[in-house]
């Protein structure tokens, strides 16, 4: 939004409060000059900071927030919970997972802080680290052949490899709605949620409907407050099948970690999923039902992963996976309008194109006459007024509301690199070199930029995968490059920008070849207004990445490569 309302939450947690930049006995970050700096605190750069300590370097971290965690330092909403099952959302060190268990099948907010907290432990990490630190700056040094880190506060730092783990969810997007710092009430986007908030006896308005807003509803609709939820387009949602987990079961399951994790990072979107035993045409009407009914009671994104592949490549088979999606929904939703709304019979998007959510009884909470629905297709939302929002369309109308949650999401996969404010060796900055489109080699690197590598980035599996065992990949490929460059002396590698168009080209074909660029979504770009449009994703599968990286290694194929 081009500005923040006054009555606007802003960040909140801050859990181990201090600027950590000259304590705990470390130099000031004003002074550090190290071999490699990672940036962002998650999955990423807790594996990062794992494995390059494992070649000998001297390794830091740098996090905007105050303790380990990423995204779920920040998401702290009601209902907040992840949507990867365990083990699969956990990383693959026996040191962090052997004297750790979670509580449920798929964790909450809550205890994912706690799992962060326990690996820091685990790892030392934090003797490392730099928290509450904001990088706005980051320009390569050609002379010194290093890179120069500028913070919010305006520190410096020099460091020879960039690590990016800044991931796909952390600058959130908040629409620009007219009129809204007329509004009087309070404006709370979903990844800033403020932990005092009392809702009780409150009118709630949440507006998007994607996981968060999914979550948000199922939750509040609970307690003792009006709930309404703006929805534009209906999430496709699938059960989540949610269960508790005994330390028995989980420390028996620990024998088989290291496979199971090598499975994850062996197949399409990083949870080991069969296959369905035939494709789908070859497969005759019954099958195809029985299978379905089997994925849908596993739960979780099984329905997903394990569904046919033509579901993302033939229209047909598409319509069938919906109607099949449809009628299992409708059914558990009694009030006729609300639920042609959230499961109409009309298609609103081709299955899996969006990202679907979890839900554990979203349908039948909406049933309650707390909870009400609003189609912003049919009345969109015109402008705010000091008391609420007016909604438009034919039969337009006022509502009232003491608190708006903005389960608006965020500007995706490249927002955070953008406003790192990267500058490369050319001069030119990552904002201007992707003004007409991102650039990548291998989703690892980026042209005129030696020596900086990202994460759970952009033109790799991303969004399209499990976290943990991608971004493992990923690092796991950036610690085999680094080891190669020191045994062969080599300075530093910068991506072709022939082999970068290379990439990106074969990322579009890819995608033109299914049903993802009929529909608007993060994926694309396509939520944030003024976003260009583009695939943003490497389509073909974590398993095939982690080939394709792989072989590039061999030879340097792709890389400009300078000799120390």
């Amino acid at each position: 939004m081009t500005s923040v309302p006054p009555n606007m939450s802003t960040p909140e947690p801050t859990v181990n409060g201090v600027h950590d930049s000259a304590s705990n006995g470390r130099p000031s970050f004003n002074k550090l000059d190290t071999d490699i700096i990672i940036v962002g605190g998650g999955f990423g750069g807790i594996y990062g900071m794992y494995k390059f300590r494992k070649l000998g370097m001297k390794v830091n971290l740098i996090e905007a927030g105050a303790a380990f965690g990423g995204t779920w330092f920040w998401n702290r909403y009601p209902g907040a919970r992840v949507d990867s099952e365990t083990p699969y959302y956990c990383l693959s060190i026996p040191e962090v997972y052997r004297d750790w268990n979670f509580s449920e099948r798929f964790p909450d907010h809550v205890e994912l802080r706690e799992y962060f907290k326990h690996a820091d432990k685990a790892l030392d990490l934090s003797k490392d680290t730099y928290f509450n630190t904001i990088i706005v700056g980051a320009t390569y040094d050609s002379d010194s052949g290093k890179w120069k880190i500028r913070s919010a506060d305006g520190e410096t730092a020099t460091c020879t490899y960039l690590v990016m783990a800044t991931g796909s969810s952390y600058k959130t997007h908040s629409p620009d709605f007219k009129n809204m710092p007329q509004y009087k009430g309070l404006i709370v986007h979903s990844a800033r949620y403020p932990s005092n908030l009392d809702v009780t006896g409150k009118r709630i308005c949440v507006i998007g409907s994607g996981a968060t807003g999914l979550q948000i509803v199922q939750t509040l609709a609970r307690e003792d407050c009006e709930v309404t939820a703006c929805i534009r387009t209906p999430n496709l949602s699938l059960p989540i099948r949610q269960r508790a987990l005994t330390i028995e079961e989980q420390e028996m399951n620990k024998n088989f970690y290291q496979s199971w994790l090598h499975a994850a990072k062996g197949s399409k979107s990083g949870f080991p999923y069969d296959p369905a035993p035939k494709g789908y045409f070859e497969s005759t009407p019954e099958e195809r039902q029985d299978w379905w009914e089997l994925l849908w009671k596993r739960g979780g994104f099984s329905f997903m992963g394990g569904n046919y592949m033509e579901m993302i490549f033939n229209k047909d088979a598409n319509r069938e996976i919906y109607k099949f999606w449809v009628e299992k929904t409708r059914q558990r939703v009694k009030n006729v309008e609300k639920r042609d709304i959230v499961a109409p019979l009309e298609q609103p998007h081709w299955f899996g194109t969006k990202r679907p959510s979890l839900e554990r009884d979203y349908y039948e909470m909406i049933d309650r006459d707390n909870v009400k629905l609003v189609s912003l297709k049919r009345n969109p939302i015109d402008h705010f007024t000091e008391t609420g929002i007016r909604f438009g369309g034919e039969a337009s109308f006022d509502a009232d509301f003491d608190v708006v949650i903005l389960a608006t999401g965020y500007d995706a996969i490249t927002g955070s690199l953008l406003d790192a404010g990267i500058v490369g060796k050319d001069g030119i900055s990552l904002n201007e070199r992707w003004k007409k489109g991102i650039s990548t080699h291998l989703g690892l690197t980026i042209p005129e930029n030696p020596n900086l590598f990202m994460v759970y980035s952009p033109q790799a599996p991303t969004a399209l995968a499990n976290g943990p065992p991608l971004i493992e990949i990923q690092v796991d490929w950036i610690a085999a490059a680094l080891e190669a460059m020191q045994e062969q002396h080599i300075k530093s590698i910068t991506p072709d920008p022939a082999a970068a168009q290379k990439w990106r080209e074969r990322i579009q074909e890819v995608c033109n070849l299914t049903l993802y660029p009929e529909t608007d979504s993060w994926w694309n770009g396509g939520n944030v207004p003024g976003k260009l449009k583009e695939p943003m994703l490497y389509m073909e599968g974590v398993d095939t990445y982690n080939s394709v990286i792989t072989a590039a290694l061999k030879n340097w194929e792709g890389f400009q490569v300078v000799k120390a």
